[in-house]
């Protein structure tokens, strides 16, 4: 688990090079789980839960910038959470970043 900097908005979450192109990793902080996608390069980060049965989405297969839940097949837009299976329930994206060779989440 990573513990939040002090006096930041934004919390280290991992390296660069941890996360390849087309890859995600699922990150903790303060017991809440994101997914952090690498797409082509920028990095995107969304809750891990979707929304339809709580599946993870960061075991979601990505296709470009689309996650599909690996429990029910939900997709999800990784730039912005939509939810393209039903619209009414997105997930929460989260501002990224990266500073040097660090990958921040703002929580």
């Amino acid at each position: 688990m990573v513990e939040p900097e002090k006096d930041s908005t934004y919390t280290t979450v991992a390296k660069v090079d941890e996360i390849k192109p087309g890859q995600c990793r699922v990150v903790i902080v303060n017991e809440k789980e994101f997914a952090l996608f690498n797409v082509s390069g920028k990095f995107y980060a969304i809750d891990n839960l979707c929304r339809h049965e709580g599946g993870p989405l960061g075991d979601g297969d990505l296709d470009d910038t689309v996650v599909t839940c690996p429990l029910h097949g939900w997709d999800y837009d990784v730039t912005n959470g939509e939810n393209h299976t039903d619209p009414d329930l997105p997930v929460k994206a989260f501002d990224v970043t990266v500073e040097g060779s660090d990958i921040k989440i703002k929580i």
